[in-house]
């Protein structure tokens, strides 16, 4: 009786083993899904990158070559299914840190000389795994990193091409662009490039010593796309959408172009255009730009 007793017992034990090594081969449910939002810079149905000249955009229908595009974006999220924000934490690397990202379209080469080599196209980060269907995300730098200094930075806040130093902040979007002929200025004099420059204005406070900066005018973007698949959607800003009701042949006073100035006459029909009211620096429709747009991947 004891032999058996110990035969099964010992029987016992290896089933329970094998049961326990049944369950270690069970597939761990991952604890983040990888996820890449696609970004795209276009005119209609046209790619834009630095070499090959693109339009006629504008109200003046000018062929343009591009100069420079970049832009940063803020608080990127999903949108699960029952339409909540589920924020995307962002890889770490040369192009993004924990809070902010920078798509950078130019390569430095023909009309974009001066700018820098390497391109980047995409955010990339991880969610909790899950079904999702949409995305929003904000066009811009956190107010807390704003006003920083380029030299003390990292990555991707450290480029001061992205500084403008006048405001003591940082570009949000710079999109440049020179049109075929050039730009005639009011006083009757040409620039070759028409500039595009969103960031705060009206704001008080110099962060070199010390003091909190505010600004009067965020000019913060909030973008929502209810229905986007990172797998097969990218963001798109439409530089068609974006131009369609300014001159970019001329320039009616002060920067040429827009450079977020409430009393630039180029800024009364470029803002409402970035979903933007040029006097508060408030969202006309939240969540709404006309210029950016989920496109179908190429």
């Amino acid at each position: 009786m004891g032999y058996l007793t110990s035969r099964l017992a010992l029987i016992a034990l290896i089933a329970l083993a094998g049961l326990a090594g049944c369950a270690a081969k069970e597939p761990v449910p991952p604890a983040e899904q990888a996820v890449t939002v696609d970004f795209a810079l276009v005119a209609g149905a046209q790619p834009v990158n630095c070499g090959q000249p693109f339009g006629p955009l504008g109200r003046d229908r000018k062929r343009l070559a591009l100069h420079d595009a970049r832009f940063y974006v803020q608080e990127v999220a999903l949108i699960d299914a029952a339409g909540q924000q589920v924020p995307l934490r962002l890889d770490i690397n040369d192009w993004q840190d924990a809070q902010v990202a920078l798509l950078d379209f130019e390569d430095g080469s023909g009309h974009c000389a001066g700018g820098t080599p390497g391109t980047h196209t995409q955010v990339s980060g991880h969610v909790p795994p899950g079904h999702y269907r949409g995305l929003s995300l904000t066009l811009g730098v956190p107010e807390a990193l704003n006003h920083t200094s380029t030299e003390l930075q990292g990555a991707p806040l450290d480029l001061a091409a992205m500084g403008w130093s006048w405001q003591a902040g940082r570009k949000f979007i710079k999109v440049e662009v020179d049109p075929v002929g050039g730009v005639t200025k009011a006083d009757g004099a040409r620039a070759n490039t028409w500039y595009l420059h969103l960031g705060a204005t009206g704001c008080n406070g110099n962060p070199v010593t010390g003091e909190t900066v505010a600004c009067q005018r965020a000019n913060r973007i909030a973008l929502t796309l209810p229905d986007f698949d990172p797998a097969r959607q990218q963001v798109a800003l439409d530089l068609t959408a974006l131009f369609q009701d300014s001159a970019l042949g001329a320039d009616q006073g002060a920067a040429v172009g827009c450079m977020s100035g409430p009393s630039d006459p180029e800024c009364v029909t470029l803002f409402p255009r970035l979903g933007l009211d040029l006097n508060s620096g408030q969202p006309l429709q939240p969540g709404y730009s006309p210029a950016f747009a989920a496109r179908p991947k190429p």
